[in-house]
């Protein structure tokens, strides 16, 4: 068995913490480890391979740091260059297995949720595995405990041609009204969506080609022009364009005749909303959840995250704050769901905030905004041990550099000189330079620019050790 992990989403109905270049499935939200690194523990046992993992080209770095730091294994890392939904994915995955002589059972898992019983879930997949042994489109199914309105719901129906635990899919159900919602619930026939499946590869793209030829026919041109380097497979941007952005639910699991729901009662959660954070985390004595630097008073029911400022909440109830360096976000817990809306709005006016954190995340370390006016810029760079920038000039702006710890070995056109702690260099405008860290532990640098002009396109990208293409970056620290 394969899990194909797919962990291309955003997060936005978690903003502010969650963002475009950052989202969710990287952060630890629900414990020490990250959404991502609990989903591939959670599958290591006898019998489950190594898992394909499907992910943004952007966050390629994100993952292969937090495989190393917990010295996670994956087979294969499929890289979109956007998002087109879970049905074309999953379709390049098992394309790519077939083509090299595979057909084994795929799990497809999104890199974004909380299982809370190991057991159950190995139970539940073991029931999946006989059903999708003889053919069958399995989807795992969570009993539906309460009116949930955010959820989509399948309602089910004995079928005795299935293997014992399955029950045959009757009807797919979009998100309903919490009146509907408590008739499923007391009709016990109707389980919440997971987005989770067991299928075998062969047996997924039939119903594919069958049910939406366009996504198939796409899929597999995209794969032929895609890029393969060792076990990274690159998705062919231009063909990847025009393939149609639909999920495995519409695409096929509501079409074949073959789908079947196998109940998982593992705690589950979708970790989609700020309740279900509020939901996932141990409550004070009022019921409060709470992280950071936070004082409560008379406040009952709320979580509250701190990033570095104080927090004080006084007098209030089922209400959400999440503070952060450069944003605040307050919203009642009944209006969670529109935290998206905000997003779309703050994209719409083009504010930065949604798409990256103060600190920044690069293939060789980070760095974090200072301060910034008209004419400068200050930031803070770490540089991991032995890492390297690009080697690039920047035409209309200057820079500090400032070492706080550590040793830098800099570049600056035909000269290559060391420096160590509290020691500073002047790159002058249009020198051709680069930062390493030839050294053992982090460095940390200071860096100021100055200049007419400090935007995000005032970068010419020279030469580069993890192989980016020529992109705009903010400075040298988006280097």
């Amino acid at each position: 068995m394969i899990p194909v992990i797919l962990s291309g989403g955003s997060g936005s109905r978690l903003w502010p913490l969650s963002r475009k270049q950052y989202p969710k499935q990287f952060l630890a939200l629900t414990g020490s480890d990250t959404l991502f690194q609990q989903t591939i523990k959670r599958l290591r046992f006898e019998g489950m391979q190594a898992p394909v993992l499907v992910c943004n080209l952007e966050h390629r770095f994100i993952v292969q740091e937090q495989l190393n730091s917990q010295q996670l294994e994956s087979q294969t890392l499929l890289l979109e260059p956007f998002g087109r939904n879970t049905a074309p994915a999953v379709a390049i995955a098992a394309m790519q297995l077939l083509a090299e002589g595979r057909d084994e059972l795929l799990l497809i898992l999104p890199a974004d949720h909380v299982l809370a019983d190991q057991r159950a879930f190995q139970q539940a997949l073991a029931l999946a595995t006989c059903a999708a042994e003889k053919g069958e489109m399995v989807l795992f199914g969570i009993p539906a405990s309460r009116p949930e309105t955010g959820y989509g719901y399948i309602k089910s129906a004995v079928d005795p041609a299935l293997p014992s635990g399955s029950m045959r899919v009757q009807q797919f159900v979009e998100k309903p009204d919490e009146a509907r919602a408590r008739e499923f619930v007391a009709s016990g026939d109707y389980y919440w969506n997971s987005g989770m499946f067991l299928f075998r590869a062969s047996r997924y793209l039939e119903e594919l080609k069958q049910h939406d030829a366009d996504i198939y026919d796409t899929c597999l041109l995209a794969l032929e022009r895609s890029q393969i380097d060792g076990e990274q497979i690159t998705i062919d941007a231009a063909t990847f364009a025009c393939c149609p952005d639909n999920s495995i639910d519409y695409t096929v699991m509501e079409k074949t005749s073959r789908a079947c729901v196998v109940p998982l009662d593992a705690g589950w959660n979708d970790v989609g909303s700020w309740s279900s954070i509020w939901d996932v985390h141990a409550k004070d004595q009022q019921g409060n959840v709470v992280s950071g630097d936070v004082r409560m008073h008379d406040s009952h029911n709320c979580l509250v995250h701190g990033n570095g400022k104080l927090v004080s909440v006084i007098g209030v109830q089922d209400i959400v704050v999440v503070e952060t360096k450069d944003a605040t976000m307050v919203v009642h817990k009944d209006r969670v769901q529109d935290v998206k809306t905000m997003v779309n709005q703050l994209n719409d006016e083009g504010r930065s905030e949604t798409q990256n954190h103060c600190q920044v995340y690069r293939p060789w370390g980070s760095y974090d905004s200072v301060d910034m006016g008209g004419r400068f810029q200050v930031k803070h760079i770490t540089v991991n041990p032995g890492a390297t920038l690009s080697l690039q000039m920047h035409h209309h702006r200057a820079e500090h550099w400032i070492v706080v710890s550590g040793t830098a070995e800099v570049t600056c056109d035909d000269k290559v000189f060391l420096l160590t702690e509290n020691q500073s260099t002047y790159i002058p405008m249009t020198a051709v330079h680069r930062l390493s860290n030839p050294g053992k532990i982090p460095l940390e640098i200071i860096e100021v620019q100055s200049g007419s002009y400090l935007g995000e396109d005032d970068i010419q990208r020279l030469d580069d050790v993890y192989g980016r293409s020529e992109t705009p970056a903010l400075s040298l620290a988006a280097g």
